[in-house]
């Protein structure tokens, strides 16, 4: 069978688009694949048309509105999870203008498909007293405990993103002083971040008892599971979770209910900035574009807004008691007037 427009058109974005002329990383090409996956789901579930036979000439503004809504409706995606699909299908489109413009008015009208406003939420973090306590329960008597503090207080002491935390291998990590770690966030950016002596004797301890400070284990993943593979991101997140858990049931106002790997990221970066870091080395160390994202951490911080608050407040109450409070008799007349 002949392949069709669309099929040689996502080939071409998804593996040379995207990686040689975009640089996209390979998360962002993962998740704009599950996309089309979804899409080609509803094609054949909603509009009975397989794969190997859908063509650009089918996908028009309607359709995609119409998937759009099928996410939302009938999978529960919530509305974030809509605009994640959408700027997928926004970059696909943007780039079929220049691969296909016979079809430019119906790609810039899938273009103009806004993206949906989104609550948004506070954010979720956990005190210091709360991180003391989630960290002191891997039970450090059996090696899978040792991993899970190494793992668990680097997510925390580093600010990394899940992600950044499962691609790190020992050769990212530099234990002679100054001691860093070398993360690779998102659009492959690499940033250095700074390590703490506790964090670097617990690194260190871990490394060492894995072999993998050797250096065949270069390229090894810094975080395996039993079978020596690297973790996934349900890995990660199941760790935290069972240790949240058991922290909870200690103290169950220090854990919350909803605990994600992205609340030890928020954690550091609210910890950070109540000890005076300044917002600037914030956002270095969390990979942010632009300091205005940080800033979302100034403006969340109470207590910061409280002392500076009092910090700028004046006295303006009276000193003097009013004359007609201090006079009895015009008191009492006040009092009985009516």
């Amino acid at each position: 069978m002949k392949p069709t427009d669309f099929s040689k058109s996502l080939t071409d974005f998804l593996s040379r688009y995207l990686p040689g002329e975009r640089g996209a990383s390979k998360n962002t090409i993962a998740s704009y694949k599950d996309t089309f996956i979804l899409f080609l789901m509803f094609q054949k579930e909603k509009k009975s048309m397989h794969a190997e036979k859908l063509t650009l000439r089918l996908i028009t503004k309607d359709v995609i509105v119409e998937f759009l809504n099928w996410l939302e409706v009938e999978r529960h995606c919530c509305a974030a999870t809509r605009n994640v699909r959408l700027t997928a299908l926004h970059s696909f489109f943007r780039y079929l203008q220049y691969q296909n413009p016979e079809y430019m008015m119906e790609w810039q009208q899938i273009l103009s498909i806004p993206v949906k406003k989104t609550e948004k939420t506070a954010i979720n973090y956990l005190s210091v007293e709360g991180i003391r306590l989630l960290l002191d329960g891997p039970d450090l008597s059996n090696k899978n405990g040792r991993r899970d503090l190494a793992l668990l207080s680097l997510l925390y002491n580093s600010g990394a993103r899940v992600q950044e935390i499962i691609d790190l291998t020992p050769s990212m990590v530099r234990l002679d002083r100054p001691c860093t770690v070398k993360l690779i966030g998102k659009g492959n950016k690499a940033r250095i971040v700074p390590l703490l002596e506790q964090q670097l004797t617990i690194l260190k301890t871990y490394m060492d008892e894995q072999n993998l400070l050797e250096p065949y284990a270069n390229k090894y993943p810094l975080f395996s599971n039993s079978r020596k593979e690297k973790l996934t991101r349900a890995g990660v997140n199941y760790i935290l979770a069972k240790y949240a858990r058991q922290a909870r049931r200690k103290e169950p106002s220090l854990i919350p209910e909803k605990l994600s790997c992205h609340c030890l990221r928020h954690s550091i970066a609210m910890h950070l900035l109540q000890s005076g870091v300044n917002l600037i080395y914030i956002r270095d160390i969390l990979g942010h574009t632009s300091v205005q994202v940080t800033e979302v951490y100034a403006r969340t911080d109470s207590r910061q807004k409280r002392e500076a608050i009092e910090k700028a407040y004046f006295d303006v109450s009276p000193k003097d008691v009013p004359s007609w409070l201090a006079n009895d008799d015009l008191l009492g007349w006040l009092k009985s007037f009516s």
